[in-house]
């Protein structure tokens, strides 16, 4: 089984290395690795690992924190490939579609930024769902005390509009306007982790340059 997990590291030569000969020692394979964000002197990296099976994820916070500096965010089941690198591709199905153009957007957005869903809502239509990725929790109408939004941000999980399913499983929120301030996407990852600034930034980007090939 596979799954990703996210780890804090020092930013020095051999770290990674070391994480990944603990992780091979019990068996992990790693099948990739990709760099979120890099500040003061930390390094924050996502891996992608099969499991055999068998094994309990709980193993790879022990074998990745066995490295002196290392601390584990957090690790969930990954289904797919690791595919952090479509940004042009997406833009260009959306702008070869522009009519279906939001549909594509919302069902590409969660395998570019590790998601697990993405929605897109917007209080001129009451807060409706306007497009849901596969996996989206099925709903229709959303309350958003934080729109108009003017800007990519991470949103708390605990507050009272969010839906109980979605705190049961500690599901970590963001969003980003998408063309106009009343329009929003939102993305989740049950169990986290957490989104970073620089995934928050790197969403923002992704939507803005989206927004401009959508229809109104």
């Amino acid at each position: 089984m596979s799954f990703l997990i996210r780890v804090q590291l020092p930013d020095s030569p051999g770290t990674l290395g070391a994480v990944a000969t603990a992780l091979g020692a019990i068996g992990a394979d790693i099948l990739s690795v990709d760099v979120v964000e890099r500040v003061g002197g930390t390094a924050i990296d996502d891996l992608v690992v099969e499991l055999p099976g068998g094994r309990l994820p709980d193993v790879l916070i022990t074998a990745a924190e066995s490295i002196e500096g290392v601390e584990v965010d957090a690790v969930r089941p990954y289904a797919g490939v690791l595919d952090t690198h479509r940004e042009l591709e997406l833009v260009e199905d959306v702008a070869a579609e522009p009519k279906n153009g939001l549909a594509i957007f919302t069902e590409g957005v969660p395998k570019i930024v590790r998601a697990g869903w993405a929605l897109v809502v917007g209080t001129d239509s009451g807060g409706a769902k306007l497009a849901a990725s596969t996996a989206a929790p099925n709903i229709e109408r959303l309350e958003l005390p934080f729109m108009p939004l003017a800007r990519a941000t991470v949103l708390d999980g605990e507050e009272p509009w969010v839906p109980d399913t979605w705190r049961e499983l500690g599901t970590e929120l963001a969003a980003t306007p998408l063309g106009k301030p009343d329009r929003v996407l939102l993305v989740g990852r049950p169990g986290g982790p957490m989104f970073r600034a620089a995934e928050v930034a790197r969403l923002a980007h992704l939507a803005g340059i989206v927004a401009v090939v959508l229809p109104d």
